[in-house]
């Protein structure tokens, strides 16, 4: 998430270069400050192609269908150089920026419980002036509410949450995301919700590579001393989902910037997503049992009593391995008169927090998501989501269309 200095939060994500490794530079702010969460565009073109992900192959091997490889070629990328270590050169020339350019190669076996435990959030700093253009209606800041812990295990208690992990240009990053429902293939969902600063640079780069997710993660919620020494079956029960196709706003590509609240009320993302290594052949959402429905007519804050934010805070005090909730009455928050107004609730969650489902309970009295968590204070007093109206839609349906049936 990113956040605002002193006045907003940074970005809620969290990068995975060990703890002394200084915050990515895409998607954060060496001080939480004003958070973003955003993914692919959301025009039919500004979808990106199918990453190489990767069918699987006999034996648990990882096969890369040959439209894919094409794929990688046009952009001049060896897909052998690329798994051996060419992925991890970021010059600004190569850096893949446009929608349908996306691009995502499984390399099996990198994110192993030592990279997914040191992934710091991809926060950014800005100051009080950033935001200096807030027009439209704005309730009073919200009391800060204090992030109670999800009682383990959270497969028992918040199935459809997990954690949304990447590599950056200043490191290993991680946020937090939903699996929700795939009205293209109802039941065997493989759609996940995150933050458009957790998948894209924004104005100022392009996409972040190695994107994964993984639900469920550290599902016992051990301590930090315990994760060090698990296997990749108790960090990843089950499993490790490869984005092989991901789409943001084309606004977050346009205007996501590192500081302030550019971008932020189009800062969501949708990930496709397969296992790592063929897996069982059940979807995500049979494999976890759960996902969640998204409104896109979302509702005016005076209508709604409550939402819920759930994610993984990575900045202290927390420290990234456990799963957390606030539960807050909305307020409103414009940041620019012609964007749509962001949804606001007091909450302590930190960085690591982005791209974290939020979740209000419908009219017909069962639970869907209606925002993600993006931006919110250094001092870590509020979060605020995107509402989510019809660019995320077209967002959502461009990637539900493009796997129908599959």
């Amino acid at each position: 998430m990113r956040s605002i200095r002193p006045s907003f939060t940074a970005r809620r994500g969290r990068s995975a270069r060990g703890r002394t490794s200084p915050l990515p530079l895409v998607a954060l702010a060496a001080a939480l400050t004003l958070t973003v969460t955003a993914c692919e565009s959301g025009d039919a073109d500004a979808s990106g192609e199918p990453s190489a992900s990767a069918a699987a192959g006999g034996e648990g091997k990882i096969t890369i269908p040959d439209d894919i490889k094409d794929k990688l070629k046009e952009h001049g990328i060896d897909l052998d150089n690329w798994k051996d270590g060419a992925w991890k050169n970021w010059d600004r020339d190569d850096w893949l920026r446009e929608a349908k350019d996306y691009i995502n190669p499984i390399i099996e076996g990198l994110w192993d419980p030592d990279r997914m435990r040191d992934a710091e959030d991809p926060d950014r700093g800005v100051d009080d002036s950033d935001l200096s253009g807030d027009q439209g209606v704005t309730d009073p800041t919200p009391q800060p509410v204090d992030a109670q812990a999800v009682a383990p295990t959270y497969h028992a208690n918040a199935p459809e949450a997990g954690k949304v992990f990447f590599d950056s240009p200043e490191g290993t990053m991680v946020c937090s995301a939903t699996v929700v429902q795939d009205p293209a293939n109802p039941g065997k969902s493989n759609m996940v919700w995150t933050a458009g600063h957790c998948v894209h640079a924004g104005k100022s780069g392009g996409w972040y590579r190695n994107i994964a997710f993984v639900p469920s993660y550290n599902d016992k919620a051990m301590g930090t001393a315990a994760m060090e020494n698990v296997t990749k079956e108790q960090a990843a029960p089950y499993g490790v989902w490869w984005a092989d196709w991901v789409q943001t706003s084309d606004q977050w590509i346009a205007e996501g910037g590192p500081t302030g609240g550019d971008g932020a009320p189009y800062d969501f993302a949708v990930l496709h997503v397969r296992p790592e290594a063929g897996g069982s052949g059940k979807s995500l959402e049979e494999t976890v049992g759960s996902a969640l429905p998204v409104n896109f007519n979302a509702p005016a804050v005076p209508d709604v009593d409550s939402i819920k934010a759930v994610g993984y805070p990575a900045a202290k005090p927390y420290d990234g391995q456990k799963l957390y909730q606030c539960q807050d009455q909305p307020g409103r928050l414009s940041l620019r008169a012609s964007d749509p107004t962001m949804y606001r609730i007091g909450c302590t969650m930190t960085g690591g927090s982005s791209g974290g489902g939020w979740i209000a309970t419908g009219s017909d009295g069962k639970p869907a998501l209606v925002s993600n968590t993006s931006i919110g204070p250094v001092d870590a007093g509020w979060l605020a989501g995107p509402r989510l109206g019809k660019e995320a839609k077209a967002v959502f349906d461009g990637v539900s269309e493009k796997f129908t049936g599959q």
